[in-house]
């Protein structure tokens, strides 16, 4: 399966970043064509500018500057979501990532009524992996808006029976580094579904 892993953190010894060398080595060994974006090492710039936001509704206009991009996610069947959750979603510049990339004519096309169309339905799977520095508890208390983000606004533009799985470790800022292995482990064994 063609598998774009989008990651987005800025420090290269971090734990995220063992994770993306974890799980594209997992995958390929697993016969995947694994596309890797890191969002910072690319340099991606997240905002809109002007001249994009004027142009967002302009089909092949939205486009120009991030082609390669939009490529890339055309291609995949599943996409894999690696970043550290911070203020209880997804870093600045991943979502900029959506802002950019997710556009009218490459993620959805709008009917006549105004409704949303899926475009992207060559994405069958997506999964998430992410840490939390607070505790469980604290993202159930609030809502657990990242989840709600990806599995209400993104994947209903994916496939129809596109499969989400959420793989997260809470308290990251305090857990063992036999935690953090556990962790890898389990990553390991759901990835290997795939």
């Amino acid at each position: 399966m063609k598998i774009l892993v989008v990651f987005c953190h800025p420090v290269r010894e971090s734990f995220a970043h063992a994770l993306l060398d974890r799980c594209v080595a997992d995958l390929r060994r697993a016969g995947h064509e694994v596309t890797v974006k890191d969002l910072y090492a690319e340099g991606f710039t997240p905002a809109l500018t002007t001249e994009e936001r004027r142009n967002y509704e302009e089909v092949g206009r939205n486009q120009q500057g991030v082609a390669g991009e939009v490529e890339a996610l055309k291609a995949a069947r599943g996409l894999l979501l690696i970043y550290p959750t911070w203020w209880y979603g997804m870093p600045a510049m991943l979502k900029g990532w959506f802002d950019r990339i997710w556009v009218l004519g490459v993620a959805f096309r709008l009917d006549g009524a105004g409704g949303l169309q899926p475009l992207l339905t060559n994405v069958r799977r997506i999964g998430v992996l992410t840490t939390y520095g607070s505790p469980r508890w604290l993202h159930w208390f609030i809502g657990w808006p990242d989840w709600r983000m990806v599995r209400y606004g993104f994947r209903p533009l994916c496939a129809r029976r596109c499969r989400l799985e959420w793989i997260s470790l809470a308290r990251m800022d305090s857990c063992t580094a036999q935690q953090r292995e556990r962790f890898l482990t389990r990553v390991r064994t759901r990835l290997s579904r795939w």
